[in-house]
């Protein structure tokens, strides 16, 4: 008897150490780190167990913005990098629009594929968007996926939250001929003609200079030219060499390698003019002269 009460407690404790043994261990649970990813459109995202790899963003299987990063501080002109896949394009671009916070459009821009878009895959895009000045200090850039079917399923956006570079709001004259006609309809090449458009410069010591050589680039956004605004700017081998203001004069030095600057009395004048009236919008400005004088002659 007591054999087997021995042999019946050794069998107990046999399948108790076999038990303890044989469980299978708790997996030892995975801490990823705390750092965030941001995502195109403002959001984060954190890492995820068990690789601790970043979970998705936001239509990030579709298109991702490399160049601007969201919340970044932009200025005109802007450079828009980034890749999406080929169906988000039509003929090879779609449109990318800049809007404030109270939602004007102030940009809008065609980006187009570097590569080829008849396909499924990522396609790198690019495009330069100059826009006008802001009236907020945030806005959005939107990336619209191309949609010529204009039905509202087939419609997708990814929207970017931005933030604009603070400076001085500046005005740029350009010319409309359609408004310096005669009672016959002749253009009549004079200073009515002359329109302002609104940009920012950055606060510097040099306002004056920088925002001549502003003007000298002839930057007009696609709406301001669709609203006849033109502009012989830039000039080839024409720049803005010096400045320097005296008594309410401000005289001017360029270089004009090419004779650009020349031609008929027509265009001569509106370029002159141009420049002119952008200077004048500065109040200590009363009067602006131009070296070499040989300059914007007929």
């Amino acid at each position: 008897m007591k054999k087997a009460l021995i042999i019946l407690i050794i069998l107990v404790i046999a399948a108790g150490v076999w038990f303890i043994v044989s469980k299978p261990k708790s997996p030892e649970p995975v801490v990823c780190t705390t750092d965030a990813k941001l995502c195109s459109d403002g959001s984060s995202v954190s890492r995820t167990a068990p690789n601790c790899d970043f979970a998705p963003c936001p239509k990030e299987d579709l298109i991702v913005v490399e160049s601007p990063i969201a919340n970044e501080e932009i200025s005109s002109p802007l450079i828009i990098k980034g890749r999406a896949r080929g169906f988000w394009f039509f003929e090879a671009s779609f449109p990318v629009k800049l809007m404030d916070a109270n939602g004007k459009v102030i940009g809008v821009i065609a980006a187009t594929a570097k590569d080829d878009w008849m396909t499924s895959e990522f396609v790198s895009f690019e495009a330069k968007l100059i826009f006008s000045a802001p009236g907020t200090q945030k806005g959005f850039l939107v990336f619209e996926k191309d949609n010529p079917s204009g039905l509202p399923e087939n419609a997708d956006e990814l929207r970017m939250p931005i933030l604009f570079k603070q400076g001085r709001g500046v005005s740029l004259y350009y010319y409309n001929p359609d408004l310096d006609k005669d009672e016959t309809d002749n253009t009549m090449c004079s200073r009515n003609g002359l329109v302002s458009v609104k940009r920012t410069i950055p606060i510097t010591q040099t306002p004056i200079q920088d925002t001549i050589k502003l003007l000298l680039k002839g930057e007009l956004t696609q709406v301001e030219r669709d609203n006849g605004l033109t502009t012989e700017y830039p000039l080839e081998g024409f720049s803005l060499k010096s400045a320097s203001l005296r008594e309410g004069v401000l005289t001017l030095t360029f270089d004009d390698l090419l004779s650009k600057s020349s031609g008929g009395s027509c265009r001569a004048g509106i370029l002159w003019f141009q420049i002119e009236a952008t200077a004048k919008q500065f109040s200590e400005v009363k009067q602006v002269r131009f070296l070499p004088e040989e300059l914007f002659q007929p």
